[in-house]
């Protein structure tokens, strides 16, 4: 097991990700200047594997937390996958059928929605990744790990009679992302820390969203984005700059991880 001088973790979206959705080249070569002074660079986001391939070819990042939690790789292997149990995915979907909404599931590698409707399709522009193919029986025969709401307004019908079982995350104006009950990047960095052997060197989390709260009240150094919420800041060491003017950098470089 390789040693480090510390490990740092890196939410996607407003964080790690410019605003079309693409790692700065600079940013990208501080992320391997990181990792070539000692440090292990990890991605923590709500985004399935499929939808950061790109991020990862540009920052050489080989271990990640996806699916707020619920699926964690390293090096190729798989260390973690939280399965929502089936009845309580078939739920959540009539919720949505009866409200004439469309219900994303996601695995490692595939992801399908089960209706085509407007709200579906701003979600996907907004975060600039393909619109899934509709399979609405898709849950029937696939281990599901995290669920997408595709809706703007209705949080409580979904919230209400599944808050025992699952834990809800609204992640933009279009979408909720819904994991199982307790599940979070918090809990998949515990997991991360356990399986590596990374309980004896600093932690540092970078976010700016409702999901990076777990895991920036975990960390040891929680840093905000600038551009992130006020909940997320108040809970930070260190505000540093926007996710589209070099905020990633500017952190690094305060806490002395990069020149």
């Amino acid at each position: 097991m390789a040693q480090y001088s510390g490990v740092v973790f890196f939410d996607l979206d407003g964080t790690l990700l410019n605003g079309h959705s693409l790692v700065d080249a600079a940013t990208g070569q501080s992320i391997h200047q990181l990792r070539a002074n000692g440090y292990l660079p990890i991605i923590s986001t709500g985004r399935s594997p499929l939808e950061i391939k790109e991020a990862r070819r540009v920052t050489g990042i080989d271990t990640f937390i996806t699916l707020n939690g619920a699926y964690i790789e390293h090096n190729g292997e798989a260390i973690y996958k939280g399965v929502i149990p089936t009845p309580t995915v078939g739920q959540l979907i009539r919720i949505g059928n009866s409200l004439g909404e469309s219900i994303s599931m996601y695995t490692p590698d595939q992801i399908r929605t089960t209706l085509d409707t407007p709200d579906m399709r701003r979600a996907y522009e907004f975060i600039h990744t393909p619109i899934p193919q509709v399979d609405p029986d898709f849950y029937k025969t696939n281990d599901i790990l995290m669920l997408l709401v595709l809706t703007d307004h209705n949080d409580g019908r979904y919230t209400f009679p599944l808050n025992g079982s699952l834990t809800f995350y609204r992640n933009g104006p279009f979408s909720i992302d819904t994991v199982k009950k307790n599940e979070s990047k918090r809990h998949g960095i515990e997991r991360v820390i356990k399986l590596l052997n990374l309980g004896n060197v600093p932690s540092w989390a970078f976010g700016d969203g409702p999901n990076d709260i777990p895991m920036l009240e975990y960390v040891d150094h929680p840093v905000a984005m600038g551009n992130g919420i006020t909940p997320v800041k108040d809970r930070a060491e260190f505000i540093t700059g926007t996710n589209t003017a070099g905020g990633i950098i500017q952190g690094l470089r305060h806490y002395q991880l990069i020149d």
